[in-house]
């Protein structure tokens, strides 16, 4: 009978066995309970971003007021997308190197339920950054929109999920929290050159340019600053689905490479 259910507990971990909802929803409710419970990282999701885009309006203001209107779209899908990969691979890490996932892998779990249920745990918390960062960025600092901002919200959203997969999936390769942060100029640092923030991806040199087509944050990058000058959402859309399939893509890379512990 124990070799039935460890077979059946070893069978539930593969990747490729269907999610349960009701224990997936169980590790995102664990998941922001302790979030909750850590007010300085809480603190760090919710408040840093949006005292970071405040600055950046402070600084552009007193020399060209314009300037925001410009480089706001890019601050709102960078900000939400580098945070988010920050927190889940060093909190993914812990929880591999303390002996927490194997002891929830031992479970009948399997590590879809458990990318997934981190994953709606910290979209949730996106969308909270989210609403706060654009709220900030539109109520009071002005930030021009020809689109819709729950639109906006909703791009920025999507970047968060993609920093929460890209995190899972690094987390794999760390074995110290150090080592986690240092795939930030691998992953994230390129991204942020090449979205468009400082040269126009149009007037990048070809190879360049060629680089910054597939990487997923010039995607973000478009949809927010094509929401600021038009109305026509079409191309956004396009814009946001490709995001979404990078970050369902995280998911699936995050799963084929949990481990349970660190090596």
């Amino acid at each position: 009978m124990n070799s039935q259910h460890e077979a059946a507990r070893s069978a539930r971990a593969s990747a490729g066995t269907p999610i349960s909802p009701r224990i997936t929803l169980a590790v995102a409710g664990r998941v922001l309970t302790q979030l909750r419970r850590d007010r300085r990282t809480l603190a760090m999701l919710l408040v840093l971003p949006c005292l970071l885009i405040s600055l950046l309006w402070w600084m552009f203001d007193a020399t060209q007021g314009s300037v925001f209107d410009r480089v706001g779209p890019a601050l709102l899908a960078m900000l939400p997308f580098i945070i988010m990969f920050l927190v889940t691979s060093v909190t993914t890490l812990r929880e591999r190197s303390s002996g927490t996932l194997e002891r929830l892998l031992a479970m009948p779990m399997g590590k879809l339920d458990f990318l997934v249920g981190y994953a709606l745990a910290f979209g949730a918390v996106a969308a909270a950054q989210s609403v706060l960062a654009v709220g900030i960025s539109v109520g009071l600092l002005d930030l021009d929109v020809a689109g819709p901002v729950w639109l906006l919200t909703l791009v920025a959203v999507a970047d968060a999920v993609l920093g929460t997969a890209l995190g899972l999936f690094v987390s794999a390769f760390a074995q110290t929290e150090f080592q986690a942060v240092q795939f930030m100029p691998l992953l994230v640092i390129p991204q942020i050159l090449l979205c468009g923030l400082f040269v126009p991806r149009e007037q990048l040199p070809d190879v360049l340019g060629g680089v910054s087509d597939v990487l997923p944050l010039s995607y973000a990058v478009d949809a927010m600053q094509r929401l600021t000058r038009t109305s026509r959402t079409g191309e956004v859309w396009q814009d946001v689905a490709v995001v979404a399939g990078f970050a369902l893509g995280g998911l699936a890379l995050g799963a084929a490479t949990l481990r349970r512990r660190t090596a």
